[in-house]
């Protein structure tokens, strides 16, 4: 390697130090900038005395020691931080009000309240909720993640080619939902209402990253935006259904019936706008939420892989075989994406830099344990294809099982690899970014080419 390329590498391991440092909301730009100027004259020192740039980089990351600790210390001594970053004003301390940040919360609220009539507006066409359930499913994500792509196109100031694409895809994404002749009764309707919302999830993505698509870091960075924005769903639907309750109960103490009034609109319009405001709140608010979301992975990771090893043990010491009806293949097919949420989640949230330790390991243990229930599944969904024939529900659920288990495979593989230090982290990331056009191919398939392939049934 020449000298040129080992400097060229020296900044590329900083920038990627960086990218991750930014990524701290216990840290400020400037906490940034402190830790890189200390950084960086440590990696000179070391030069000077003769290491080479990967070397010197390598032992002066080892005496800052753990990003970890720098952000507990960093809380510690700015604590007050964690009320500004709470506070829904968008103000600083001692400054005015930051236009930007009104700004972002108008919009905001022009979206969530353009979701909310849109998710309204077929009743002025005699389409309510009752009795149009195969209008309802496939539509309903239809009514949020447009004007959550829009909002988030408008922050990253997205180019017309840009705004042009997004609009196309969500005007596909409304064709697939209306145009087939589809019944209640159908299975397309079951099968488009769960994957039309994973591909227009992925086209929200492509508002999130705009020109930057092809970066593994911001694609990353939207598998933590998709995180930290179910967790704020999460929390805002619960505080709805407290809502909820206090309204009922209060409501038919005096004798009036909120039944119709929570039902038609309430629940319907926040649920959708809600999808805007936890999209928001992940853009605009410093919160502890990313700091939660890795607790919350590690909590449950061993929880999961508590429960699928002992689903197995039971598999084999019963000898049952695994019912795939639509109900079953839906609830393994959640299983496995939950899974895989955890593993997507854990590696945005993970220091690149840190040597493998104990959590790696149980992380393949889940991916293992997974990867041994995919392959069953897969055994039980081709003997029932060979056997009876085959349903859109079944092909659905096959390619899935298929994708997921590539997915599965090959990073268990490299997480092998990793533990081992024959790999670096950064491959393992860059697997799992580049594979999400495969989920979008994918949903976008079942949704326009299953109902005419299988007839609409």
């Amino acid at each position: 390697m020449t000298a040129r390329e080992g400097y060229e590498e020296l900044e590329a391991q900083f920038a990627q130090w960086r990218h991750y440092v930014e990524g701290r909301r216990e840290l400020q730009s400037s906490d940034a900038d402190e830790l890189e100027d200390h950084l960086r004259g440590s990696v000179d020192g070391l030069m000077a005395a003769g290491l080479s740039p990967d070397e010197a980089f390598l032992v002066a990351i080892k005496r800052l020691g753990s990003l970890d600790d720098l952000s507990r210390e960093f809380a510690r001594e700015h604590s007050e931080r964690l009320w500004k970053q709470l506070a829904l004003t968008g103000e600083t301390a001692g400054a005015e009000a930051d236009p930007r940040s009104r700004r972002d919360l108008w919009v905001m609220v022009g979206c969530a309240a353009g979701a909310a009539a849109s998710v309204k507006a077929p009743a002025l066409f005699g389409m309510g909720f009752d009795g149009n359930e195969s209008f309802y499913a496939p539509n309903f994500s239809l009514f949020a993640l447009p004007w959550l792509a829009g909002y988030l196109a408008w922050r990253r100031q997205a180019g017309r080619r840009l705004i042009a694409i997004l609009v196309a895809l969500f005007a596909l994404g409304a064709v697939a939902a209306n145009v087939y002749p589809l019944t209640d009764e159908s299975q397309s309707v079951v099968i488009t209402s769960v994957h039309l919302p994973i591909a227009l999830w992925l086209v929200v993505g492509l508002a999130y990253v705009a020109d930057d698509w092809r970066s593994s870091r911001r694609r990353m960075d939207f598998i933590r935006f998709t995180g930290e924005c179910f967790i704020y769903y999460v929390l805002i639907a619960l505080g709805g259904g407290v809502l909820i309750a206090f309204m009922f109960g209060t409501f038919e103490a005096i004798g009036v019936a909120p039944e119709e009034f929570i039902t038609g609109w309430l629940m319907p319009c926040g649920a959708v706008a809600a999808m805007v405001v936890a999209g928001w709140l992940v853009e605009v608010k410093q919160s502890v939420i990313e700091n939660i979301a890795p607790v919350l992975t590690r909590l449950f990771t061993p929880l999961f892989t508590a429960a699928l090893l002992a689903f197995l043990v039971a598999v084999f010491w019963t000898s049952a075989g695994i019912d795939v009806e639509r109900e079953a293949l839906i609830l393994f097919d959640l299983l496995l994406v939950v899974v895989l949420g955890l593993v997507l989640y854990s590696l945005s949230a993970r220091d690149p830099l840190a040597p493998p330790g104990l959590f790696d390991r149980l992380q393949v243990a889940l991916v293992a344990s997974a990867l041994a229930i995919d392959l069953l599944v897969l055994l039980e969904i081709t003997g029932r294809i060979t056997e009876y024939g085959t349903t859109p529900n079944k092909v659905a659920a096959l390619g899935e099982n298929v994708i997921l288990l590539a997915n599965l495979a090959w990073s268990a593989w490299l997480m092998l690899k990793f533990l081992r230090r024959r790999t670096p982290f950064a491959d393992l990331e860059r697997w799992q970014t580049s594979y999400l056009p495969v989920y979008a191919g994918w949903a976008w398939v079942v949704v326009l080419v299953f109902p005419p392939l299988f007839s609409f049934a």
